[in-house]
């Protein structure tokens, strides 16, 4: 190994500065719970001296009874011209038991004027008193220098006397911070440098993204010698985020080999991105690095004959070890390789010499030039791969459905759907209201349903999309709909395409049931098969 290097999460109290990031404390417990299991060492809770939500995270936190990780309560230096015994949110920090504090102060003498309106003198007495009353209450304290790069290219002398008064009072770590993320690599590889000759305390990183180099910045300040690194899990954070730690992690351990984390918890990496992201409901980028759904997805035939050979052609890193998984995407570039892939996956045998073969890859080309689109709806495309092969089970059918809608003056639009579908030979009719036609639709079809197969209770739609593919025909265009949907194990999509708004949103409500029912088949004989091996064991 390189060496170790030490995560600091501050994904509860940076990464909610983000435009439209806000957790609850519910929501704060939960994501302390993941990140602890995915071993960072210190995760920032947030600043009890500025709300009472964070007040009541810190409490209830202790709880919890973290495993790995250490709590820290973020807060500033003492205010100027008091005493840091009498600061309220010195005093705000210690109150609230952690063990560990993160203030900030000024390193750059620009803020230092403009920003608190005080001395150079001052700012160098208000860094001293509030490291030294924290440590004298028995907390480790980590300084995070603010706006330090910048503070450095203005006036390096003066930024290196702001640390250096932070050890002096006891630090026990010196972030340097690129607060306003306008520092390019190669500087902050040489000041870190500098840096590392002037202080005797551990140095950590604290990037900002907005030159897109959160990453490589908080890379080229480890291979300068900081080791701890500061970031949020998807990059969340003020204007365009912080360091992603999602990224820079695994390129830690990966391909600088560092110790970060063990093997079993960078494994659970992408499931951590997307939880996070789930309950911070933020849409996550399926290109993300590492962890997005298209990061290790391949759509050419040519890309995908190499990787069945051998997966290292297209692929940097095996999946796997961070959690995440290969894809194969359908589509009108797709060759027959990309086919016997999925095929695969399905468990079936596919023969590329098969005249049928041959049709039904020019059946999903066909169908892509009509406007679907199979590599976002990888569920509608499996249920067209096993009809064309005669394995899927025709579990119901449509013989009609109505929807009406109703709006009168200052009440809301009220929308009801009909639904009649036979189902194992019995004809079921049934109607149900919604907040618009596709829930009205969805609540019908479930009742229908929900008495054969009960298991679907625990599925709901999680996304709706609709694109309109020609523009030149206004309202008699033919749109395409995106449907999303999730139970407690899975997450799938589906695909319809129509003229019709709600005749596409039907095609791919039903194929998002269908596949779920086909899951939850899936799922009982694989239950099924563990008994039967119980059994023989117990034999």
């Amino acid at each position: 190994m390189t060496g170790t290097v030490k995560i600091f999460d501050t994904t509860l109290r940076d990464g909610t500065q983000g435009e439209g990031v806000s957790l609850s404390v519910e929501d704060k417990l939960k994501i302390a719970q993941r990140l602890d299991a995915l071993g960072v060492t210190y995760i920032e809770g947030g600043w009890p001296g500025s709300n009472n939500k964070d007040i009541e995270f810190f409490i209830r936190v202790k709880d919890l009874k973290l495993k790995h990780a250490k709590v820290t309560a973020f807060g500033s230096t003492r205010r100027k011209e008091t005493l840091a015994d009498q600061d309220p949110n010195l005093n705000r920090i210690i109150e609230v038991g952690v063990s560990v504090a993160t203030i900030f102060g000024k390193s750059w003498d620009f803020q230092v004027h403009t920003a608190i309106q005080t001395t150079l003198e001052e700012n160098l007495a208000m860094i001293f008193d509030s490291v030294r009353y924290l440590k004298q209450n028995g907390l480790e304290v980590i300084y995070d220098a603010e706006h330090f790069f910048d503070g450095y290219k203005s006036n390096p002398d003066y930024a290196l006397a702001t640390i250096r008064k932070a050890e002096e009072a006891g630090a026990d770590w010196i972030v340097l911070c690129d607060t306003n993320g306008g520092t390019l690599p190669h500087e902050i590889t040489e000041i870190v440098k500098v840096v590392r000759q002037s202080v005797a305390t551990p140095v950590g990183i604290h990037a900002h993204n907005d030159c897109e180099l959160g990453v490589a910045n908080s890379l080229a300040a480890v291979m300068a010698g900081a080791t701890q690194v500061q970031g949020t899990i998807n990059g969340y954070g003020e204007r365009c985020g912080n360091a992603n730690l999602v990224s820079i992690i695994p390129n830690l351990q990966l391909k600088l080999n560092y110790s970060v984390i063990s093997e079993e918890q960078l494994a659970s990496l992408t499931g951590v991105a997307r939880y996070v992201s789930e309950i911070a409901n933020m849409h996550m980028p399926v290109n993300q690095p590492y962890v997005g759904a298209a990061a290790f997805a391949h759509k050419g035939g040519i890309h995908v004959s190499a990787i069945l050979r051998n997966s290292s052609t297209y692929e940097h890193i095996k999946p796997e070890l961070v959690g995440n998984k290969q894809r194969v995407l359908v589509s009108e570039l797709a060759g027959q390789s990309n086919l016997v892939f999925k095929a695969q996956e399905m468990g079936l045998d596919f023969d590329t010499n098969n005249q049928q073969t041959k049709q039904l890859i020019e059946q999903i080309k066909e169908m892509e030039h009509q406007g679907y689109q199979f590599e976002g709806a990888d569920a509608t495309l499996e249920l067209l791969i096993r009809n064309a092969y005669g394995k899927l089970e025709e579990v119901f059918s449509l013989e009609s459905f109505k929807i009406m809608v109703a709006k009168t003056m200052n009440q809301p639009v009220l929308t009801e759907a009909i639904v009649k579908v036979r189902v194992h030979g019995e004809t079921c009719y049934n109607a149900a209201e919604g907040n618009g036609p596709v829930n009205a639709l969805d609540n019908a079809l479930r009742k229908c349903l929900l008495q054969y197969y009960p298991g679907l209770q625990n599925m709901h739609l999680s996304d709706y999309k609709v694109r309109v593919l020609d523009e030149k025909d206004a309202t008699a265009a033919k749109v395409r709909v995106l449907i999303e949907s999730s139970d407690f194990q899975n997450t799938w999509s589906t695909v319809g395409v129509s003229e019709n708004i709600i005749e596409a949103s039907w095609q791919a409500l039903v194929d998002s049931i269908r596949y779920a029912l086909l899951n939850q088949t899936r799922a009982a004989s694989k239950q099924a098969e563990s008994k039967e091996r119980l059994g023989l064991v117990n034999h």
